[in-house]
């Protein structure tokens, strides 16, 4: 018998008792091992080892560890091993045992409360068990660990975020074969923070200083304090769930400020320790890279503990309420506290949902509905990405929108994940269960499992109305579906007819053409001798064939009319190899003289070219297949082999018969199923088709007209030429789980309907349903008549044809949702589902409404890796967005970026063709993620007191820089807005980034520094500079807003109500449109900043020669002198450096202290560090306006084209005077207006410190120390 080892205490033990109990796989316990790590299973010889590891061996084959849910299994055994782990720090007796800091704790309860978050989320939706519907291995093991960290850890307020978790877990506890290894589930007494058991003094432990680990981690006091406070009741009052919940919110609520006041006070002795130990390193001449090394370090541990205590705010949010930003607002990103609550708050408020009443124009899309099997992969990410974006630009720009979404049934992938599954778990068969009872438990099924693809969507900020959520079989889509046959079918547009197909042997259906995937295989072509009939001994027609097997079902030889070396048997008869059979040769041009030994074998019963042949002939058609692909007895000898195994006999056949010539390698194109991957078979067979071409005529038409605009452009000509050549559309399915076709055969009684072979018989009627049927079968055949429904069921692209009008109420014409949004705007998808999927939706949809059912189709490319490779599990470059968004295992490797960046991938990149991605390009556009986001805490850090009600300065009394960066903004928002309305998102991208970089970080914010720190809080430049930000503020949160949705609304609510105003989201405050004034800049100031900005590169590349060369430190150290070569720029220039006009002066645009313009070139050049911008050439000028012109649409481009009529000559010197202890400006004024009072200031900082009530400033005695002092803008 295996024997069980686990250390002392280890959860997994009363797990596998469990599993043991229920399983029925009995084991011994061995005594603890405390020098064991991890558990033990011995079996003989083996052992397993690691708790996951054991419990799925112990489970395996039951119905704790369902195969169908395995993979659910599987990550919540994982998210269990995690909170084993991580609970170490916590519970005993690991905790009193090991040697756990408090930076230990702080990231452990950061890690855990990160688990349990997610494992509340999971439940809150309704689930009883964790995977599966029910009791599985992973809810035994979750509930082995969390026993105790709900036991002596989590006080009430700790548990209180995490209702549902707790309501499962004393729900499993309650279950016997739980409770007698799991015990009784017991709860912290505890009112407050995280109780951690107080350490053993072994003699190998230090005590720490400090409040100890549980203040650190949270609570004020120790465990036995607070639980005096709150053990007292706690069970009663958590049996009253009003009760329970108002304490809950309390004490949530004063466990943070706990954890808030913690987290700041860890901080601080944190930093003062990092100093100590500095300064104890600096004066003894101690180790500084040790030094160094705690004071990362405790910056390390503050920074974890001050995620824990926001990732605890975030968690104590209740679900659909609005978060708190001022409590939970992150300094560094993290995508858990950033994009956790937003979305139940968004659709708790109703956003997503249109006005049925509103006069705003509608904009409406329809989900590409996903498959009710599918778990959201790289693709549906894109897509539902590009969707959601689009639809929350159109709802900020002002239109009634809707986004409708949906699963598809999707026939065949469900049907074969149900078999399998009952197979597996309960060795029955759909055929053995029955039609009704099977379709039962695919229902069973898909309420279990359906939904999880709708989850992931919602994690990704799919901003749909899911009060319209739809099934494809659903019932009123069903209606629409018989209501689209039946009118098809009077029409004679659907008729029954035998043809060829592609029919799945393992499938046992047929499928389309679209459904079958062609691939470059290793085969063979076997070249072999055709006897002819009647002619001298050995006379045959050489042939060659790559599926000998078909010779069974040949009925003539082909060659070409002008073969010159078969003319003569044109016309005489062949034998079939080891049949004796006697065919035809006959003559088609068809024939390719230059394939094979130009002899060609027909087999129409087997190949579609051949099938066309026939027809032209009139050649017999031979089926010597079963629907299995085995042989039938069409094929003598070989009937019941499978057909691969007949292909190897017949061979070997025909050689002992001195039929066979050779045999070579030959690359064949395989025609494989796309949903089961074997060989499909060509066969004739009788089903249902939709005629098409009457149907594609409107379609080309709709195109032709521009009723409909397919982008990108080159997909139009995809489009036409399908439609041109279009086939008839097979769209029965030899399947069970569907739309079953609403056919019924006509029999005159009972018995005549038991007797029909196949259930069919050559008499039916079309109806809506079983009544309707009657009806009409007994008007025209007689009352007694017995009917019999159809068994196919309906290609599952019969149903998605309907998807954009039978969503919203058709056929019911009264249908208000009909009436209001259809047609539908755009058509969002990748290229590759072009014929199958939106082609069907046009020729459907202009048949059945008589309108387009949408205006515009746009189509993206295929997810390729960084290395423009397709994605395979066996190149191991497939990209999972679930671990993108939350991260994997090892978050080292797989870090967890969020929606949001996953989002702004989305946006990077051009999808009107193929798309890379992969973990390069992920950190490259979190980068830029963090650039954006780290721009908007900046803007809004700077906004702080501001009222633009009250503070705003108007436009016309702006400073010119003001105005030019307004023009600039303008600019970008019309970039932007162009940008969304042409699905061109890569250029919102590229005009952000730019921006944020070229604009902002390296303009206008550096000069705004000054303006925001040193001048008085209410100085008109400052309210003047503040405007600006209000307004770039605005605009930039509306142009992310449909990317980064998350990171938006975090931004827009930390603005606080003054700037707010009275929109509660970003999304109900709308686009931010420009002003008109702000794009009328005069063209002359524009050309004039632009000048500006020209020269102010070139003086940063002269500051930065003179720092190297130590001649200079700071900038403001410097002194610049201009010589501009062009009178009417430098008159132009002269305007802008004056501040009694209002303007900001050029030496805070250029960050010096002292400008002067000088009247000659050389006083410029004599300065010790020199640069020259130079004209520009008269040759170029004209093209540099021209390009300067085209390109005004484009924030940042007017500076690539500056035309200059005379050359700039800078200089740069040290600036004279003294250096300002406020400001850091230099100037000759320091000392002179401050008196004895305030002899180190300027006299622009005297009055506003003088107006401060600030006390004197202390200087540096020597103007040496004084240059040495740091240069930046004091605060």
């Amino acid at each position: 018998m295996a024997e069980f080892l686990a250390p002392p205490g280890h959860p997994c033990q009363p797990a596998a008792l469990v599993a043991s109990s229920i399983a029925g796989k009995a084991f011994k316990i061995g005594p603890p091992d405390v020098d064991l790590e991890e558990p033990v299973l011995k079996a003989g010889a083996d052992s397993i080892k690691g708790s996951i590891s054991i419990l799925q061996h112990i489970a395996n084959g039951s119905a704790l560890y369902p195969e169908a849910a395995k993979g659910d299994v599987d990550k919540w055994l994982g998210s269990a091993s995690t909170i084993e782990h991580e609970s170490k720090a916590w519970v005993d007796p690991f905790a009193s045992a090991g040697d756990f800091s408090d930076e230990d704790r702080a990231k452990s309860q950061a890690a855990l409360t990160s688990a349990l978050t997610a494992l509340e989320a999971h439940l809150a939706g309704g689930n009883a068990h964790v995977a599966g519907g029910a009791l599985t291995i992973a809810d035994v093991y979750l509930a082995a660990v969390l026993q105790p960290l709900f036991g002596s850890v989590l006080s009430a307020a700790a548990r209180a975020p995490f209702p549902a978790t707790l309501q499962w877990l004393q729900a499993l506890g309650s279950q016997p074969e739980v409770a007698k290894s799991l015990g009784t589930i017991s709860l912290c007494a505890a009112a407050e923070g995280w109780c951690a058991p107080a350490p053993k003094d072994d003699g190998r432990r230090k005590k720490k200083k400090g409040k100890g680990n549980n203040a650190a981690a949270g609570g004020e006091g120790g465990a036995a304090q607070q639980a005096g406070a709150g053990a007292a009741g706690a069970d009663d009052e958590e049996l009253d769930p009003e009760k329970a919940a108002k304490k809950a919110a309390k004490l949530a609520e004063k466990a943070a400020k706990a954890a808030k006041f913690a987290a700041k006070q860890a901080a601080q002795e944190a930093a003062a320790a990092a100093k100590n130990n500095n300064k104890q390193a600096g004066g003894e001449g101690g180790d500084k890279k040790a030094a160094a090394k705690a004071e990362a370090e405790a910056k390390k541990k503050a920074e974890a503990e001050e995620v824990a205590r926001l990732l605890a705010e975030v968690a104590a949010t209740p679900k659909g309420a609005k978060k708190d930003t001022s409590k939970a607002a992150a300094k560094a990103y993290n995508p858990k506290i950033v994009e956790t609550g937003w979305y139940e708050w968004w659709e708790q408020c109703g956003f997503f949902k249109p006005d049925v009443t509103s006069d705003k124009p509608p904009f409406v899309i329809v989900i590409p509905p996903p498959n009710v099997t599918g778990a959201l992969h790289i693709g549906h990410a894109l897509t539902n990405s590009i969707q959601d974006t689009i639809t929350r630009w159109r709802r900020m720009s002002g239109y009634n929108t809707l986004w409708v979404p949906g699963t598809d049934h999707a026939g065949i992938a469900t049907q074969t994940v149900v078999e399998k599954m009952l197979a597996k778990d309960e060795g029955v068969s759909r055929l053995a269960l029955g039609r009704e009872a099977f379709e039962a438990r695919v229902w069973e099924w898909k309420a279990q499992y359906g939904g999880f693809i709708t989850e992931q969507l919602r994690r990704l900020g799919a901003s749909c109305d899911w009060s319209r959520e739809r099934f494809t079989l659903d019932a009123g889509l069903s209606d629409a579906v018989a209501e689209a046959f039946v009118a098809l079918h009077d029409k004679g547009l659907i008729y029954r007819g035998s043809y060829m197909v592609n029919w799945s042997p393992a499938l046992l259906t047929a499928v389309s053409d679209l459904e079958v995937e062609y691939s470059e295989e290793p085969g063979f072509l076997y070249f072999f001798k055709y006897p002819i009939a009647d002619g001298p001994e050995g006379a045959h027609l050489p042939v060659a064939t790559t599926r000998p097997e078909t010779i069974l079902g040949d009925t003539a030889v082909a060659v070409h009319p002008e073969d010159e070396r078969y003319k003569q048997y044109i016309g005489k008869e062949c034998v079939v190899p080891m049949t004796g059979r006697r065919i035809r040769v006959i003559a088609d041009e068809y024939v390719d003289r230059e394939f094979g030994t130009g002899a060609l074998k027909i087999t129409p019963g087997h190949d579609p070219n051949d099938y066309e042949i026939g027809k032209r002939f009139g050649l017999e058609i031979i089926n010597i297949m079963n629907k299995d692909a085995t042989l039938n007895d069409k094929a003598g000898k070989y009937a019941g082999m499978d057909r691969f195994k007949a292909r190897a006999a017949l061979w070997a056949d025909m050689e002992a018969a001195g039929l066979v010539l050779k045999k070579e390698p030959y690359t064949v194109r395989a025609p494989r199923s796309q949903r089961s991957g074997e060989i499909v078979e060509p066969l004739v067979s009788e089903q249902w088709f939709v005629r098409t071409a009457p149907l594609a005529g409107p379609a080309l038409k709709a195109v032709a007209d521009k009723d409909i605009v397919i982008l990108p452009e080159r997909f139009e000509r995809v489009y036409n030429n399908w439609l041109e050549n279009i086939k008839d559309w097979c769209i029965s399915r030899q399947l069970w789980w569907g739309h079953r076709i609403p056919v019924w055969y006509v029999f005159p009684d009972a018995a005549a309907a038991s007797a029909a072979p196949d259930g069919r018989s050559g008499t039916w009627v079309v109806a809506r349903n079983e009544a309707e049927a009657y009806d009409k079968a007994r008007a025209t055949h007689g009352q007694s008549v017995v009917l019999k429904q159809e068994e196919d069921v309906l290609d599952t692209w019969f149903s998605s044809g309907l998807w954009p009008f039978s969503t919203l109420g058709w056929p019911n014409a009264g249908a208000a949702d009909l009436a209001k949004f259809y047609p539908t705007q755009v058509m969002e998808t990748g290229h590759d589902i072009l014929f199958f999927w939106v082609a069907r939706m046009i020729m459907m949809g202009l048949e059945l409404t008589g309108k387009a059912p949408f205006h515009t189709v746009y189509l993206h490319g295929l997810v390729r890796d960084e290395k423009g490779r397709k994605m395979s599990k066996s190149l191991g470059n497939v990209v999972d967005p679930r671990v993108v968004i939350e991260g994997g295992k090892d978050e080292k490797k797989d870090p967890p970026y969020g929606a949001d960046v996953l989002r702004l991938w989305v946006a990077s990149v051009d999808y009107s063709s193929d798309v890379m991605i992969g973990p390069g390009i992920l950190k490259q556009v979190s980068e830029v993620y963090r650039k954006l986001r780290g721009t908007l805490r900046f803007l809004l850090g700077n906004l702080a007191g501001f009222d633009p009600t009250v503070h705003s300065v108007a436009y016309e009394s702006l400073p010119s820089l003001d105005k030019f960066m307004l023009y600039r903004l303008a600019q970008l928002q019309g970039e932007i807005a162009a940008a969304y309305d042409s699905y061109s998102f890569a250029k919102i991208y590229t005009a952000l980034q730019r921006f944020v970089v070229q604009d902002l970080s390296n303009f206008y914010l550096d000069v705004a520094k000054d303006r925001q720190y040193i001048r008085a809080a209410d100085d008109p430049s400052r309210r003047a500079c503040q405007t600006v930000m209000y307004a770039i503020t605005r605009a930039l949160l509306a142009a992310l807003a449909p990317v980064t949705p998350h990171m938006a609304e975090d931004a827009w609510l930390a603005m606080g109500p003054a700037l707010r105003g009275q929109a509660a989201s970003v999304f109900q405050a709308g686009w931010a449109a420009p002003e008109a004034a702000w794009s009328s800049l005069a063209p002359d100031t524009v050309a004039t900043w632009g000048a500006v900005l020209a020269v102010r590169n070139t003086v940063n590349v002269t500051l930065e020669k003179a720092r190297n060369a130590k001649a200079l430190g700071a900038s403001l150290e410097a002194k610049l002198a201009l010589h501009v070569g062009d009178d009417q720029l430098a008159a132009s220039l002269a305007r802008l450096n004056s501040e009694a006009a209002g303007e900001l002066p050029l030496r805070y645009v250029f960050l010096v202290s002292q400008v002067e313009f000088v009247g000659t070139a050389a006083e410029a050049a004599a300065c010790p560090f020199t640069a020259t911008l130079p004209a520009t050439p008269a040759a170029s000028a004209s093209a540099d306006a021209a390009a300067t012109a085209a390109s005004s649409s484009s924030s940042g481009a007017s500076t690539a084209a500056v035309t200059l009529k005379g050359d700039i000559t800078v200089g740069v010197s040290r600036a004279s005077g003294t250096k300002c202890a406020r400001c850091w400006n230099f100037s000759e004024a320091v000392g002179t207006t401050g008196g004895a009072e305030y002899p180190d200031l300027c006299e622009r900082c005297t009055p506003i410190v003088k107006g401060m009530g600030f006390k004197p400033i202390s200087m540096p005695a020597s103007p040496a120390a004084a240059a040495k002092q740091p240069v930046g803008a004091a605060q």
